[in-house]
């Protein structure tokens, strides 16, 4: 469902008018029960196994998958894959995959995601003349993952970005649109494979719509969202206006701590910036999302409201479809080690989410 409208203090989003009236900070007398937990996943590509063993250690803390500890999981690209597993109904109406299960569908499946025939390597000039990766692999994963499920019946409120390139328009699939429009309604694996297709690496997917749309034709929300904490903060703002406040936890993928050289980049054209392009706009909006809720939403009495749990990868394992067992293994000992730098906070966390 489209973004548009964006005009001062309200604006329009979906067909619903949202009146920001200045949300209230303090948490003075404020029970947990009266604050709105949100979870947010940022995009990377294989990368996305960080935050699935973060997510792991989180269940394995509090007893509780995922779905029963956040009110809203958002994510963007390998970050929507995740919150839609973690939020695919199983047979028992309860969540079907733990954390755990997903960290496995990096490890076994990475391989086949990213793979590609000789000929098609050679046609496509390693991603420049078409895409790096042809979608069987990643629409036969997720068909295996996803099966039938669809949006609305996802077990918790659920938000996945998209971008539609013809209407050049932001794209959210969310929860509550698809229990209330039909037409906003699509199967889990549509959303995943729309919200995974990073320019030159895979093709847009075509969702086919009813009505006078025919269709929707659409990229990976991290062209403008890569960390989607602010859309969730801001989404829950319009979704819960009887919350007495926030909690969210936003968890990267890693970010790359080799930088581009001034001498390097001075005299790249098209060809040059077209590998690291997509790297800087990933970081560059991710950093930017952390600045402002880390501004919106401060410590209060004493108790923490933001949480951003990001670590920096090197230039050997930042890539985005590197998932041979080597790096496979080295992401894994990289959340681990995030993991432990970050034991306290985590404790405190588990704690707040109950």
């Amino acid at each position: 469902m489209p973004l548009s409208g964006l005009s001062g203090q309200q604006t329009r989003v979906e067909g619903v008018d949202i009146q920001f009236k200045g949300q209230a900070n303090n948490l003075e007398g404020t029970e947990m029960s009266d604050v709105i937990k949100i979870l947010s996943i940022d995009g990377g590509g294989i990368r996305g196994l960080i935050p699935a063993v973060v997510l792991a250690e989180i269940e394995k803390r509090t007893g509780k998958p995922v779905s029963e500890l956040f009110d809203l999981i958002a994510g963007t690209s390998t970050g929507g894959i995740l919150a839609l597993g973690l939020t695919k109904p199983g047979p028992d109406g309860r969540a079907e995959y733990p954390a755990e299960r997903l960290i496995q569908l990096y490890k076994d499946k990475g391989p086949r995601i990213f793979s590609s025939s000789i000929w098609h390597k050679i046609r496509s000039a390693g991603g420049l003349a078409d895409e790096r990766y042809p979608a069987k692999g990643i629409e036969e994963v997720l068909e295996e993952y996803f099966g039938d499920a669809r949006l609305k019946d996802s077990v918790t409120e659920v938000l996945v970005t998209g971008y539609e390139i013809e209407r050049g328009s932001p794209w959210f699939f969310r929860r509550r649109s698809a229990r209330t429009k039909p037409g906003y309604d699509f199967d889990m694996k549509q959303v995943a494979r729309a919200t995974s297709a990073a320019p030159t690496y895979f093709e847009p997917i075509r969702i086919e719509a009813e009505g006078r749309a025919e269709y929707y034709a659409v990229v990976d929300g991290g062209v403008y969202a890569n960390n989607p904490a602010m859309c969730a903060y801001v989404d829950a703002l319009a979704s819960f206006p009887e919350a007495g406040d926030f909690l969210v936890l936003s968890l990267g993928t890693g970010t790359r701590q080799s930088p581009i050289l001034y001498h390097d980049a001075k005299d790249w054209g098209l060809a040059g910036w077209a590998k690291p392009i997509l790297g800087v706009v990933f970081d560059g909006v991710s950093d930017t999302v952390e600045y402002q809720l880390g501004q919106l939403l401060p410590e209060k009495n004493g108790v923490q409201r933001y949480y951003r749990f990001q670590t920096k990868v090197s230039k050997e394992n930042s890539a985005l479809d590197n998932a041979d067992q080597d790096n496979l293994r080295a992401l894994v000992l990289i959340a681990e080690q995030l993991v432990e730098e970050h034991t306290a906070d985590i404790d405190r966390l588990c704690a707040q989410l109950g």
